[in-house]
C-alpha cells in the first residue's frame, strides 16, 4: 500500500525546480552566520548543540520552522537521533559535516533536528510512520522527509551512508531522489497520507474497550511466549542485538511470586519462568553489556553472548535494571541462594548513577556517549601492553598473587584473543565462584582480590578522556531511577541510596514542578516542555516506592497532585487510557494511546499500575477506576500479543487481586526495628510505608492513628484488619505475604 518508500520505484532525478534559498529566510528569523553556526546554536539540548555547526541550515521543530517550509513549499527533512547514539554520529560525520551533501540538502529541503529525548512524541509518531511504511522496525538516527503543510511522511528510513553500500542508496542521491518524487508525484503522496491516516484512526478505534471480562488466561499466554522466545544457552529474549528487555524479566519474577502465592498451602511455584529471569540476568552481569569497571549497562549488545555492547549507557535502561538486580537478589536470599554477583551488580550501578549521573542539584542527568576521542568505545577497552602493566603492579604493589592475576585473565577473556577490534572488552567468561572452586580458594578472599584489581583498572581508566554527558535531566527517567535507586536502598537496605533518590525527586517537585504543571526537560536553569505521559506515569511510580523507603508527607501530597493532574490532562474520556501527550499540546499527525512496552514499559501500563496502588493507600476509587478503565482500553492489544504487553500484564494481575497495604505507625525508640524487620522479606503485592508516631499523615491516611506503643495496620484491598501491635505478630503477617 505504501509504495512510496520503497527505493525500488523512486525514479532518477529528471529536474529540480530551484527555489528560492533557505538563507533569506533564517536571516530574517533570527542571528545566522552561515560560516559559523547554524540556529541549533540557540538550543539547550546537548544533541542539537552536537550540529551547530554542521554546514546544514539546522533548525529545530517550531513554529518557525515549519511556517518556512510552508512558504517556501520544501519538504521537511527531519532527523531525529539522540546524543549518545553511535550511529547519529556516524551519519553526521559522513553527510552532515560535508559541505557539498550540505548545500544539496539546504538547496531541496527546509532540514529539522530532533533530539528524541525531547520530544519522545515526534519520535514516537515517525517511527510508527516508518514502520507502517517499511514494514520494518525503526531505529536511531531516524530519517524521515515530510511534507511540508500537514508534517504527513514522504519517505523514511533510518541510516543512510554517503556511498551506496549494504543495500542502502547513497544519501545524496536519496535526496535527489525524494525531491524528484515531490516535485512529479504529489497525487501518490496524497494518496498515501490519506491511508496512513485511516491506519492511525483504525489504531485509535481498537483502543474502544470491549465486554469481555478480565482474565488470567492472556497472562499464561504471555508466560508461555517467554519461555518460547528465551535463550536458554545465553539469557535473554532474542538473537543479536540483544536487549535487556526490563519489561519481560519484570513479569517473570511477579508471576513466578504469583504463582507461589496463589498456590498455598500447596504451593507449586513456577520455577521455569523464574529461570527465564535470573539466568537472564546473570548472564547480563557477567557479559560485556555490564561495565565491570566502573558500573551500570550499556544499551543493547551488538552479539548474542551479551559480550560486546554499543557502548552507551541511558538512565532509561539502568534504572529498572536497578531494580530487577535488587529483586533478584532478595529472591535468592530469601531461598537460599545467593552468592555477590546480584548484590554487586546492583551496588556498582547504584554508586555508578551517584557518581557520574547525579548533578550537584539532585537531579539525574540522561546519558553518557558510546564515544570518545571520536572512536566507539574507545574510554571502555584495553590494550594487552596496559592491561597486563597494570596486572603485574598489581602483583608487585599490592600483594596480589601471580595466581589471582591469572583466575582474573580467566575471568575476562584476557587470556584469549583480544575480541574488540584489536582491544579487550572485559566479558566474564567463567564465574568466580567456579574459580573458586576449581582451584579450592576461598571465595570470598578471591572476590576481595578481583575487587582490587578493579580498583586499580578504575582507577587508571579514570584518567582517560571521558565520553561526555548528556546533561538535560527528564522527568520521566528520573522517575524510572527515583524507582530503581529507592527499590536498591530498601531491598539491599543501603541508606544512602534512599538519600540520592530523595534528592532526585525534590530536584523534580522544586524544578520542574511549576504552577500545578510538570516539564518534561531541565537543563541550564530552565524546565522546558510540557510534560509527557510516561513524565507523570514514571513519577508517581517513583515516589510510591521512595515512600516505602522513606516516609514523607510532602511528597506523598505531591503524588496525589500528579495523579490528579494526570487524570485530568491525559485520560481518554472516550476509550479509557492516557495519549502520550496531553490534551493542550501541540497538534500533531497522530495523537498516540500506546499500550506495548519497548525499550521502556508502557505508560499506559505504569499508569495504571500505579493509579491502582495509588487507589488503594489512599482510598480513593476514582484512580482504581481509572486504572480499570486503561486496562479496558488496552484490553484487545492485550491479545493481539500478550508478550508485548508486560507492564500491563503486571498492571491486570494487581487489578484482579489488589495489593495488601501495611501501615505502620512506630515510635522513634522502636523505627528501626519495625522496618529492618519488613526489609527481611521479598514482598512484591506489599506495601509497607512506615510513617511515624511523631508524624501527622495527611488526610487520607488520617485513620491510620498512632498510638503509645507501636502499631502496624494491615489491609487487602479496601478491607482492612485488626491492627498488628507486637513484632512477632509483624514476623507472622510478614512471612504470610512474602515471596520465598
Amino acid at each position: 500500500m505504501f509504495f512510496l518508500c520503497d527505493l525500488r520505484h523512486i525514479s532518477a532525478l529528471s529536474s529540480i525546480i530551484l527555489i528560492k534559498t533557505v538563507e533569506k529566510q533564517l536571516s530574517q528569523m533570527g542571528p545566522y552566520d552561515i560560516n559559523n553556526k547554524n540556529l541549533l546554536s540557540h538550543e539547550n539540548s546537548p544533541y542539537l548543540l552536537q550540529h551547530a555547526d554542521n554546514p546544514v541550515h539546522w533548525m529545530s521543530w517550531n513554529e518557525n520552522s515549519l511556517a518556512l517550509a510552508r512558504q517556501t513549499n520544501k519538504p521537511i527533512l527531519l532527523s531525529i537521533g539522540y546524543s549518545a547514539c553511535h550511529w547519529c554520529h556516524v551519519m553526521a560525520h559522513e553527510s552532515f559535516e560535508d559541505q557539498q551533501t550540505a548545500d544539496l540538502m539546504n538547496e531541496l529541503f527546509i532540514n529539522i533536528k530532533v533530539d528524541k529525548e525531547e520530544r519522545p512524541d515526534l519520535d514516537k509518531i515517525y517511527q510508527n510512520a516508518h514502520s507502517m511504511l517499511t514494514e520494518r522496525p525503526g531505529g536511531w538516527p531516524l530519517t524521515v522527509f515530510l511534507t511540508p503543510d500537514t508534517h504527513m511522511p514522504i519517505f523514511a528510513g533510518t541510516y543512510f551512508p554517503p556511498a551506496a553500500r549494504h543495500g542502502l542508496p547513497a544519501f545524496s542521491h536519496l535526496l535527489q531522489q525524494i525531491s524528484d518524487i515531490w516535485l512529479t508525484r504529489k497525487t501518490d503522496i496524497q494518496q498515501q497520507s490519506g491511508a496512513l491516516q485511516s491506519s492511525y484512526q483504525r489504531i485509535y478505534e481498537s483502543s474502544r474497550p470491549e465486554t469481555a471480562e478480565f482474565n488470567r488466561a492472556v497472562i499464561d499466554i504471555a508466560r508461555n511466549q517467554i519461555e518460547k522466545q528465551f535463550d536458554s544457552r545465553n539469557g535473554g529474549f532474542s538473537s543479536a542485538p540483544k536487549f535487556p528487555h526490563p519489561s519481560i524479566i519484570e513479569f517473570a519474577l511477579k508471576h513466578w511470586s504469583r504463582t507461589k502465592q496463589l498456590a498455598r498451602p500447596d504451593p507449586r511455584p513456577d520455577h521455569q519462568i523464574l529461570h527465564t529471569a535470573i539466568f537472564s540476568l546473570e548472564k547480563m552481569a557477567e557479559g560485556g553489556l555490564f561495565d565491570h569497571i566502573g558500573g551500570g549497562f550499556c544499551r543493547y549488545s551488538t552479539d548474542e553472548l551479551w559480550m560486546i555492547p554499543h557502548f552507551e549507557k541511558m538512565l532509561y535502561d539502568n534504572g529498572p535494571l536497578l531494580s530487577l538486580y535488587s529483586q533478584a537478589w532478595k529472591i535468592q536470599k530469601r531461598n537460599n541462594m545467593a552468592n555477590s554477583l546480584f548484590f554487586d551488580t546492583a551496588c556498582e550501578t547504584a554508586n555508578w548513577v551517584m557518581r557520574e549521573m547525579q548533578s550537584e542539584e539532585g537531579g539525574y542527568y540522561s546519558a553518557q556517549d558510546a564515544d570518545s576521542e571520536g572512536s566507539e568505545g574507545k574510554f571502555f577497552v584495553w590494550s594487552k601492553d596496559e592491561i597486563n602493566t597494570l596486572l603485574d603492579k598489581n602483583t608487585d604493589e599490592q600483594n596480589i598473587s601471580a595466581q589471582t592475576v591469572e583466575l582474573f585473565k580467566q575471568r575476562f577473556g584476557l587470556d584469549k584473543d583480544e575480541n574488540f577490534e584489536g582491544f579487550w572488552h572485559l566479558h566474564g567468561y567463567i564465574q568466580e565462584q567456579a574459580l573458586a572452586i576449581e582451584h579450592k580458594l576461598d571465595a570470598e578472599t578471591l572476590h576481595q582480590q578481583f575487587q582490587q584489581i578493579r580498583q586499580t583498572l578504575f582507577e587508571q581508566r579514570d584518567k582517560r578522556v571521558h565520553p561526555e554527558t548528556d546533561t538535560k535531566i527528564l522527568c520521566a527517567w528520573n522517575g524510572l531511577m527515583i524507582h530503581g535507586m529507592s527499590m536498591a536502598g530498601r531491598l539491599l537496605e543501603i541508606p544512602d541510596y534512599i538519600v540520592s533518590t530523595s534528592r532526585a525527586a525534590y530536584f523534580i517537585k522544586n524544578h520542574c514542578w511549576v504552577n500545578n504543571q510538570l516539564f518534561a526537560s531541565y537543563k541550564d536553569g530552565k524546565a522546558t516542555l510540557n510534560a509527557y505521559i510516561d513524565d507523570y506515569a514514571f513519577l508517581i511510580h517513583g515516589l510510591l516506592e521512595l515512600l516505602q523507603g522513606k516516609w514523607d508527607n510532602e511528597l506523598y501530597t505531591w503524588t496525589l497532585e500528579l495523579a490528579d493532574k494526570m487524570l485530568v490532562d491525559f485520560e481518554d474520556s472516550n476509550y479509557g487510557g492516557f495519549y502520550f501527550t496531553s490534551h493542550n499540546h501541540e497538534a500533531l499527525i497522530q495523537r498516540l494511546k500506546s499500550f506495548s512496552d519497548d525499550a521502556i514499559p508502557s505508560g499506559n501500563a505504569v499508569a495504571a499500575y500505579a493509579l491502582n496502588r495509588l487507589g488503594y493507600l489512599s482510598g480513593q476509587q476514582k484512580y482504581i477506576d481509572a486504572a480499570e478503565n486503561c486496562l479496558k482500553s488496552a484490553w484487545s492489544s492485550i491479545n493481539h500479543y500478550p508478550v508485548s504487553h508486560c507492564a500491563l500484564l503486571n498492571a491486570l494481575n494487581e487489578y484482579l487481586t489488589p495489593p495488601d497495604i501495611l501501615i505502620i505507625r512506630s515510635h522513634a525508640r522502636e523505627e528501626s526495628q519495625w522496618s529492618s524487620l519488613t526489609r527481611q522479606y521479598y514482598l512484591p503485592f506489599t506495601l509497607v510505608y512506615n510513617i511515624p508516631a511523631d508524624q501527622t499523615p495527611p488526610e487520607s491516611l488520617s485513620s491510620k492513628i498512632a498510638t503509645e506503643t507501636s502499631l502496624a495496620y494491615p489491609c487487602s484491598g479496601m478491607t482492612c484488619h485488626s491492627p498488628i501491635s507486637s513484632l512477632p505478630e509483624l514476623e507472622t503477617y510478614l512471612q504470610t505475604n512474602c515471596a520465598e
